[in-house]
Parts: C-alpha cells; structure tokens; sequence
C-alpha cells in the first residue's frame, strides 16, 4: 500500500527496565522491614524480569494457552497436559531464583520482594511456585516424605519432566482442596480416603472423589484434603508412585479463565489413588490453614507487584503521548489520577513486605500476633483495591489500554488477572470472618497500638483512627462489621508504615485522602494541595 500517514506520538514500550532499581518504594520498605538485607539478587531478577526477552516469553506463555491431552494415539489413557516453550522458560527462572521451596532456605522478606518482581513480568505461571513454597513446611509432619522430597522442593533445578521422584531434579507440589458441592466450605467435602495399608512413607490411603478446582495438575505432588474414618484428612498425593507407575489421578478437563491463562487450572478424578497422611488423620483443616496462610501472604504480593507494573506502564505511556498541546502526564486531571495510584501502589507494597517481615520473626510475641493480624487483613484489601486500580490505570492509555497485542497488552492481561487474587485462597467475606478468628485468639488490640505508635502525632486524621481501632478491635462480635474493620486496620497499618518509610508528601496525601475524607473514594480525586510532582517523581519507573 501507498504511505497515507506518518506515524507519530505513539510511546515507546517499558522493556529493558530493571524492576527493582527503579522501584524506590520496595527499596524504601526492604530497608525498613531488614536494613541489613542483601538485595544483590533481586538487583539481578529485576533486569531479568522486565528485559524484553523475558517480556515476550510472558506474552507467548498466555497467548498460547495449556492444552490437556487426556490420550495418546493409541487410545491409551495419559493425561498430560502441553505448555508452550515459553512456560518453561518462565518457570526455569523462577525456580532459579528460590522463589518456590527453596525460599526455606533464606529470609521470607527477600523471597516476597523477588515474587513482586516476577509477578510484574508474568504472574500465572507463580502458581505452583507460591504452592511449592506453601506446602514444603507442611511435609516435615511426615518425616519419611519429607526427607525424600525436600531435598527437590528446594532445588533450583527446573524439570518438567512426568518422573519418579528420585529421578528428577527438581519438584514441584500443588494443592487440591475444594469441591463441586462445597467450595471454600471445605468441611462438605465428599473425596473419600480408605486405609490401604503401611509402607516407607507410613499411614497409606485409596482415594476416591474429584476436585473442582486443582491447579497446576503437571506438578509432582498435591496436598489434598479428604474424608477418612476420623474427618477431613491432609494427604501426600503424587502424580507418579514409587514404583514408577502413575497414579489414579485423572484430568478431566482444564478451566477456561478470564485471566491466568498461562496457568493450566483443572477438573480432576480420583479412581482409588493412592495417598499417604500428612500430619494427624483427622486434623485436615488446621493442616490447610497453615498453608492458606502462606498463599496469602502470596496474594498480596502478587496483587502489589501487578499494581506496581499498571503504574509503570500508565506513567510510562503518559510521559510520553502528548494531547492537547501537553503530555498527558502534565494534564492537571492526569497528574492527579497517576498521583492517586503512586499512592495506593506504594501503600500496598508497604503492607505486603510488613506482612513477608512477620514469616521471618516467628520467635517474636508481636510478629506472631501481627502475622495472624495482617495476612487476612493484607489480602483481603490489597486484593480488593487490585480490580479498581487496574482498570484507571487502563484507561490512562485510552483505547491502546484495551488491545490485547504489543507492549501495552500487557495493560489488558493485567486487568482480566486483578480479580483473581481476591477470589483464590478465600474471598474478601472469608478472610474478614478471619480477621475475626484472629482477634479473639490473640491480644491484637495491644499489638496493633504497638504497631501504630511510631506514628503518633504526625497526622491529626490518623491519630483519631488509632484512637479508635483498639477499642473497635475489643469489642467487634457482629461479622456485619468486618469487611469495615478489615479495611480500617489496613489504611492505618500502611500509613503508620508510609509516616516511616515514604516522603512526606507521600504520607500526607495518603492521611489526607484515604483517612481524612479529603478524597471522592475515586482514583484522580486528590485535593489541590498534593505535592503531585514529588509523588510522580518517587513513583516513575526509570
């Protein structure tokens, strides 16, 4: 065709940037949560999650979606299911950088810093890594199993290969807990486990049922939950038996999502599987929950690394597309809108690395109490905020936001994954029923002043929230009031974190807006007195 038009104003894409030098306020809260933290390699994750190569393996990996093969040619049963080559790319990387079991190995605050990183770049394929990392502690409750498997849990040796497990050369493990009929009411769970004997690995069980949601079924093994003759058990499950056979586990079908496409999410089978216990038969629930605890740790680092990266990208186009005479980033309304989300991205950080601090001090009183504090609260609200941000930041590209395709398709990925975090490891009602739980089992109120004094007396709107959120913590019975409770804890725990970590004209515009009421509880509703230009220049990410 003959040239009809020029092509111009059209911004260059964010690639070659390296996430974590750029990204002042996860450098802010890591020297507060651990100043002696060596950030050494995540200087080296963030030039290789935001390098271009890296870029376009995320963009394969979701554009060419898992595929289940359920039989070969020969009509034979196999149950496999086909990732693109990207897929493994990208979890070579992540594995590599001890971002699955062997983060048992090193501080909990650097590995959650590394999976913000890597969740900026591609965060479907951090489900059986997250997975991985939740459910290696969980094993020590079989000594035999554990002793077999940790030393692949941990290994940064990727292998996809379907294997025995002294075979391989690094492991993976998934979960598989809800139902058809129950849901996160995993206590109306039908998966039935009958005894079938003892061997090396101890108690073993047939089981037989489904389960409706078993992500990542190519892992080596899953923790499941089901029915003995004492209740609702915890069970090792592997993908291949000891004698190198497979297992009767059977793929039924993969889900087809809004988002988390690179992911494969399945329907799966039980035929008299074999399974071994986990901890004390009958004790499933408490078993879970120490896991659940770890994948929503995850959840809130996830929902803050793809914040980070919807700002990125917004402050990225805006810097550079001009309308009406001006970059879009010097329109007063645009200014406002990206300052808003500089705010919520680098709160969320603050709360999610606060939490990641907690895992590293279990032999800390306050840590304790924090942890059981925060996780429900963290992942209740970052999540909740992720949808909303998502789609601003969207609309700050226009309709470039909204296509699938180049650089700023990433825009739309990130926005159909938003929701997921929210939903997955119990949605926003359970986990405030949780915060719940963990106000009537520990001495929170105290904890929670202690959490909030350094901040005293620096904003008046903040001291009347900290005034009142212990007494509301003493006296909250009604669930009617928890999602209310749940957010209040979170906007006081992260500006108390922002009054120690962030500029001044962070923490003020954060008190001001989403405390003092000074805001239209919408994204560009700041007051005219934020210091725009001192929030834009902390957040930009170059």
């Amino acid at each position: 065709m003959a040239a009809t038009h020029e092509v111009f104003n059209q911004p260059a894409p964010l690639v070659d940037v390296n996430l974590f030098a750029t990204n002042r306020p996860m450098q802010a809260a890591l020297k507060f949560n651990a100043p002696a933290l060596d950030t050494a390699p995540l200087h080296a994750l963030g030039a290789v999650a935001g390098s271009g190569e890296m870029q376009a393996h995320a963009r394969l990996a979701n554009v060419h979606a898992p595929q289940l093969k359920t039989h070969n040619r020969f009509g034979q049963r196999v149950d496999l299911v086909e990732f693109h080559p990207s897929y493994h790319v990208l979890m070579a990387e992540a594995v590599g950088a001890g971002l699955h079991g062997a983060a048992w190995g090193s501080p909990h605050l650097l590995r959650a810093a590394g999976f913000m990183l890597f969740t900026e770049l591609e965060p479907s394929i951090l489900c059986p890594i997250s997975m991985s990392y939740a459910v290696a502690p969980a094993l020590k409750d079989n000594t035999a199993i554990h002793n077999d498997w940790a030393p692949g849990l941990t290994s940064r040796s990727y292998d996809p290969t379907l294997k025995v497990w002294h075979d391989k050369t690094g492991l993976t493990m998934g979960m598989g807990m809800t139902e058809k009929q129950g849901g996160s009411d995993v206590r109306a769970n039908t998966t039935r486990a009958e005894p079938a004997g003892h061997d090396a690995w101890g108690q073993r069980f047939s089981v037989t049922g489904h389960k409706w949601f078993f992500s990542a079924p190519m892992c080596d093994a899953f923790l499941i939950l089901a029915q003995t003759t004492s209740g609702l058990s915890c069970l090792f499950l592997p993908r291949v038996l000891p004698d190198g056979s497979m297992n009767q586990l059977f793929i039924q079908r993969l889900k087809d999502k809004l988002g988390n496409k690179a992911n494969a999410s399945s329907e799966v089978e039980f035929v008299g599987a074999s399974a071994w216990l986990v901890g004390e038969e009958g004790r499933g629930i408490p078993q879970i929950l120490a896991m659940g605890t770890m994948t929503r740790l995850d959840c809130a680092l996830g929902t803050s690394g793809l914040m980070r990266q919807a700002l990125s990208i917004a402050l990225n186009h805006t810097a550079q597309r001009k309308a009406f005479g001006k970059l879009l980033i010097d329109q007063p309304l645009m200014k406002n809108v990206l300052a808003d989300l500089a705010l919520e991205s680098e709160a969320a950080t603050a709360l999610a690395l606060r939490l990641a601090r907690s895992f590293d001090r279990t032999d800390n009183a306050h840590e304790q109490v924090m942890n059981r504090l925060l996780t429900p609260v963290a992942k209740f609200w970052i999540c909740k905020r992720g949808s909303h941000f998502a789609q601003e930041a969207m609309e700050c590209l226009g309709g470039n936001g909204y296509v699938e395709e180049g650089g700023e398709g990433v825009m739309a990925r990130i926005y159909r994954e938003m929701p997921l975090n929210s939903i997955w490891e119990g949605a926003g009602n359970i986990m405030a029923i949780d915060l719940l739980r963990a106000l009537r089992k520990a001495d929170a109120a105290a904890a929670l002043a202690h959490e909030l004094a350094p901040a005293k007396g620096m904003h008046p709107a903040l001291d009347r929230l900290a005034a009142q959120l212990p007494i509301r913590v003493e006296e909250m019975a009604s669930e009617m009031e928890a999602r209310r409770l749940a957010q209040d804890v979170a906007l006081a725990v992260q500006a108390a974190l922002l009054a120690q970590t962030a500029p001044a004209a962070v923490f003020s515009a954060f008190c001001d807006s989403r405390i003092g009421g000074a805001w239209g509880h919408s994204f560009g509703s700041l007051g005219a007195g934020v210091d725009f230009g001192a929030i834009l220049e902390r957040a930009k990410p170059s």
